[in-house]
């Protein structure tokens, strides 16, 4: 039965596959966002329908060492699994995963929110990376595919896109005298806030040096363009407008820019991802927020997120659509920013390894991307600035989270790993897988031995 299930899986999946980029160029970017949103609403439901996220589908498991490219059940290389815990032993009766964000605290613990469809998840990830959970705060409204949320100081900021959800901010200093043999699911009383300024936002962006959130894609006056919040306060943001920028904005990473333009020094820049362009904004004055430059690319379909590289020299984009057009390879497109009025696509990166990108960071010139299917994959682009084609980047790590099509037609779909959390001092990363639950992984120490002085063990 296991055998069969797992192949209408994977035909599941596969029915969901990346429509070919060139389908999608024709579409405005309403109608990309609208056929995106409606093609991950019916595969949710049809994977419901056959049983994905039913109550104990999947196993509760300990740790496992990564040793002939398999940790337990889970591809991988060089990186262990250190912890997991499903998403029905973390409260969540949909039983489905999306965003995942952490918290450090002044005394060095380290805690992560796991967003799920119904609510938001707290762990804590122990000394030895193993999780406990702490609790949890249901959602505000009706559940929702999409729910994310970013920490500024002690605060996490949850939204969802749902109409009526507003922004949840609960003080994650809470945490640290919950008792992890007494969960506690925290009420509306609990929180600093629920800011019902706005309804639902399909994601949200944090400057923690700015103290400013920004709705992303959201309903109310902004029509779906980043929307600035002043959170000094947490108990009472402080609404300062509309970003420019093009239109609808799916995502961005908003910085204090300290790049090779000297026209932006010590300004707050952001980088739009605007369905079919990369938008870059002078965010110095919220209020009154200035597009600075744009650019497209060959082979866009869906221009979904992406995070810049050490010294703001470049910037690595995921495209959620493209895969459709190219074989099902991961590419990652590479801009040059050192002129943000003039950003440009300088190469683009093609995995081995076949799957839709999702989110990606970068710290210190490695990226971390949740790619779907394929799961968690840590690329080196350190040699991004001597060659900005991507010909030098090495992927030196993976754990796929999502084994039902290991050894079967890859899944080109929604499917594994939506996001990773991999700022921990302690070298531990979070992965929320949509179907199983929460990872905490490590990576081996000799991924890095062509670096000195990077340590994550």
């Amino acid at each position: 039965m296991r055998i069969t299930f797992a192949a209408s899986l994977l035909a599941l999946a596969t029915s969901a596959a990346a429509m070919p980029a060139k389908d999608i160029q024709k579409m405005s970017p309403a109608e990309r966002m609208a056929y995106i949103k409606a093609e991950k609403i019916r595969l949710d439901d049809e994977r419901t329908a056959a049983g994905v996220f039913d109550l104990d589908r999947y196993e509760a498991h300990g740790p496992a060492k990564c040793e002939g490219s398999k940790a337990g059940e889970y591809s991988c290389k060089a990186m262990d699994m250190m912890g997991f815990i499903r998403h029905q032993d973390l409260g969540s009766k949909s039983r489905k995963g999306n965003d995942v964000w952490g918290w450090t605290s002044k005394d060095g613990r380290e805690f992560g929110v796991v967003c799920q469809t119904d609510g938001a998840a707290f762990i804590e990830v122990l000394k030895d990376g193993s999780m406990v959970y702490l609790g949890r705060i249901n959602t505000a409204s009706s559940s929702a595919l999409w729910r994310d949320a970013k920490v500024i100081g002690d605060m996490v900021y949850i939204v969802a896109d749902v109409s009526k959800h507003g922004m949840q901010v609960f003080d994650m200093k809470k945490l640290l005298e919950a008792d992890p043999k007494s969960p506690k699911v925290y009420a509306k009383e609990d929180l600093v806030t629920h800011f019902t300024g706005f309804g639902k936002a399909h994601n949200i962006v944090a400057n923690e040096k700015t103290n400013l959130v920004f709705n992303v894609g959201g309903d109310g006056k902004c029509s779906g363009k980043l929307w600035a919040f002043d959170v000094k306060d947490p108990a009472n943001p402080k609404d300062l407008g509309c970003s420019a920028g093009g239109s609808y904005v799916h995502d961005a990473q908003c910085v204090n820019y300290d790049g090779p333009d000297s026209k932006y020094k010590g300004k707050e820049v952001c980088f739009d991802f605007n369905v079919n362009v990369l938008v870059t904004v002078d965010n110095s004055d919220p209020a009154k927020a200035t597009q600075i430059g744009s650019a497209k690319y060959k082979g866009s379909a869906y221009t979904h997120q992406g995070w810049v590289t050490k010294g703001m020299t470049h910037l690595l984009l995921g495209d959620e659509q493209d895969e459709g057009s190219n074989g099902g390879n991961t590419r990652t497109f590479i801009f040059d920013i050192k002129d943000l009025a003039n950003p440009k696509h300088t190469g683009t990166y093609v995995s081995k390894s076949k799957a839709i990108d999702h989110n990606l960071y970068i710290i210190d010139n490695i990226a971390y991307q949740s790619n779907y299917a394929t799961g968690l994959r840590v690329l080196d682009v350190d040699s991004v600035d001597k060659d900005n084609t991507g010909g030098g980047f090495q992927e030196i790590a993976y754990f796929d989270v999502y084994p039902e099509d290991d050894n079967k037609n890859p899944s080109i779909s929604y499917v594994g790993s939506w996001s990773n959390y991999p700022y921990f001092k302690s070298g531990y990363i979070l992965v929320n897988s949509m179907e199983r639950g929460i990872f905490s992984v490590k990576m081996h120490k000799s991924a890095l031995a062509h670096r000195n002085g990077t340590n994550f063990e």
